[in-house]
């Protein structure tokens, strides 16, 4: 999971538009899952490549642009998937994103209620 964090927000820095970077991420149940967002006041993504940013080596601009592989969001899918969840994207151009995935609790937590909010733990 560290690998798809760094990725999106690593994604989130490298896209951003000029101006103050903003940031936010999210952790609600969403039925037997936990649906994380990250959400981004970037450049955005045309809704027709929203697919297409998760395959491998596919890239929407080129590395003049913005450096990378295009190979982090396609990880990121593997790893989600690999976990038996989901990961897509909100966007459109001018608009930032939000980039949300989904992902199974860990067994401590069954007994926790969807009205109960994870714990975040910020000390370093």
């Amino acid at each position: 999971m560290t690998q798809v964090f760094q990725n999106l927000i690593g994604n989130a820095l490298k896209y951003c538009s000029p101006g103050e970077v903003h940031i936010r991420g999210t952790a609600t149940r969403d039925g037997g899952m936990w649906r994380i967002t990250v959400t981004d006041n970037g450049i955005g993504i045309d809704p027709g490549y929203h697919e297409e940013i998760f395959v491998m080596l596919r890239r929407l601009h080129t590395r003049q642009e913005y450096p990378g592989t295009g190979m982090g969001l396609a990880i990121s899918k593997k790893h989600i998937e690999a976990a038996g969840g989901r990961i897509g994207v909100r966007s459109s151009p001018g608009n930032g994103a939000t980039f949300w995935f989904t992902v199974a609790p860990a067994p401590t937590e069954s007994s926790r209620t969807e009205d109960t909010p994870a714990a975040v733990d910020t000390a370093g």
